[in-house]
């Protein structure tokens, strides 16, 4: 079968895939409205000098038991940290401390910029986080989709070589939700590398497939039972490379690229459960 173009958008589009999508998108929207105001929060911290390098952060409710950085996903070119705030109140009424992280989209920058970013995020959480309640010197990550992505690229950091005051294990664990582990196909889908400008050799260089894991720390996957086949084909590829770290593949079997996202709301769902798991609070 020929591979054109149309058959790459067909792959990869997720947003087609998925015809209620503006639905799922304005309940986020709605729900994270009300998450940021009856939460405290502190919002639009910086953590670098670009203006969009910000987080937002919800403190556990009574004592901190650990500090999650949610890294929300948007193929690297859509979608903001306020769009997540959802995602906080459940975790923070089991003593989780959440951090939502803020990224430069492309085209203005590469995919290669973000995952810089990241690692400036992560290595302000990791030194800062004590100041907000969290516990100190441990920081556990979490992302969906292109966040999936920039979760496993933290977790093959050697971060020394990033900061030398940094230690090599800054994340202890990473929860990699409908990730993209392999970024060589997205050249050759046109509506999206218009905006992310890759080549095989930029492609390669931020797909987490051909790097090792940095350290012991547990690595738990996720994909949808109803995702688009590279999704469900990467994340199956991505649990043999990383075997030696993997904690878990949790199964969602019921779930598409969007409404997975969901179950990290709901503390009965096996992905929440993983999240606890991974923070060792369950």
């Amino acid at each position: 079968m020929r591979k054109d173009a149309a058959w790459w958008e067909a792959q990869y589009g997720n947003r087609a895939a998925v015809p209620e999508h503006p639905q799922i998108f304005a309940r986020w929207a709605r729900d994270s409205g009300r998450a940021r105001k009856a939460l405290r929060a502190w919002l639009d911290v910086p953590y670098g000098d670009h203006p969009l390098e910000k987080l937002d952060l919800f403190p556990a409710r009574g004592e901190s038991r650990a500090l999650l950085a949610f890294i929300h996903g948007g193929y690297w070119r859509s979608l903001d940290k306020a769009d997540f705030a959802f995602l906080a109140p459940a975790l923070v009424e089991r003593g989780v401390t959440v951090a939502i992280v803020n990224y430069a989209l492309c085209p203005a920058v590469a995919i290669e910029d973000i995952v810089r970013q990241q690692l400036q995020a992560c290595a302000w959480l990791w030194r800062n986080g004590r100041h907000f309640g969290a516990p100190s010197g441990s920081l556990y990550l979490a992302g969906h989709s292109a966040g999936g992505q920039l979760v496993a690229m933290m977790m093959a950091a050697v971060w020394p070589l990033f900061k030398p005051d940094l230690p090599r294990k800054v994340v202890s664990g990473g929860l990699a939700v409908s990730g993209l582990y392999d970024l060589e196909d997205l050249v050759n889908v046109p509506s999206l590398n218009a905006d992310l400008r890759l080549d095989p050799a930029a492609a390669r260089k931020v797909s987490p497939i051909h790097y090792d894991p940095a350290t012991d720390a547990p690595l738990y996957l996720a994909v949808g039972g109803k995702e688009l086949p590279p999704f469900i084909e990467q994340n199956r590829a991505f649990a043999r490379h990383w075997k030696k770290v993997l904690a878990a593949d949790i199964p969602c079997p019921e779930d598409n690229h969007f409404t997975i996202l969901d179950r990290l709301t709901e503390p009965s769902s096996a992905l929440f459960t993983g999240a606890m798991k991974m923070m060792g609070l369950a």
